[in-house]
């Protein structure tokens, strides 16, 4: 199966962003910690939904292979942009939660994973990623 989306930006982080097919749009800001007003969404923002999201359905696809209920796992991405010698660079720390688990069957699954998700795949070898269970 492929799928193909189409998302359009016009005044890069102090302008609006939108899907081509009208299903979302948004005002874009830079935050406060770089020196904005902070009043509208960022990019960081926006790939930190998508890959939690994205991740969280290769935990489901997973879960019940390490003997996990998908349905009670809860993925969090965070997503830092920092200043680097050449530019600014992102990271991602990944956990993953899942109530009443064994720590050692999410830690498999987690790791499991992180091998899977197309976000994780994109940026292998060029985003730092930590993986945390939680």
């Amino acid at each position: 199966m492929a799928y193909t989306t189409k998302a359009t930006s016009k005044g890069g982080r102090e302008g609006r962003a939108h899907l081509d097919n009208g299903a979302l749009a948004l005002s874009m800001a830079f935050p406060k910690e770089l020196g904005g007003a902070g009043d509208g969404h960022n990019p960081e923002q926006l790939f930190a939904i998508g890959y939690s999201a994205c991740f969280n359905q290769a935990v489901i696809a997973l879960g019940r292979k390490h003997g996990i209920d998908p349905a009670k796992a809860e993925v969090g991405v965070q997503v830092t942009i920092d200043k680097d010698d050449v530019s600014f660079a992102l990271k991602a720390d990944i956990t993953l939660r899942v109530p009443g688990a064994d720590k050692a069957a999410v830690q498999a699954l987690l790791e499991d994973a992180h091998k899977i998700c197309p976000y994780s795949r994109a940026t292998r070898g060029n985003v730092p990623v930590t993986l945390t269970v939680i």
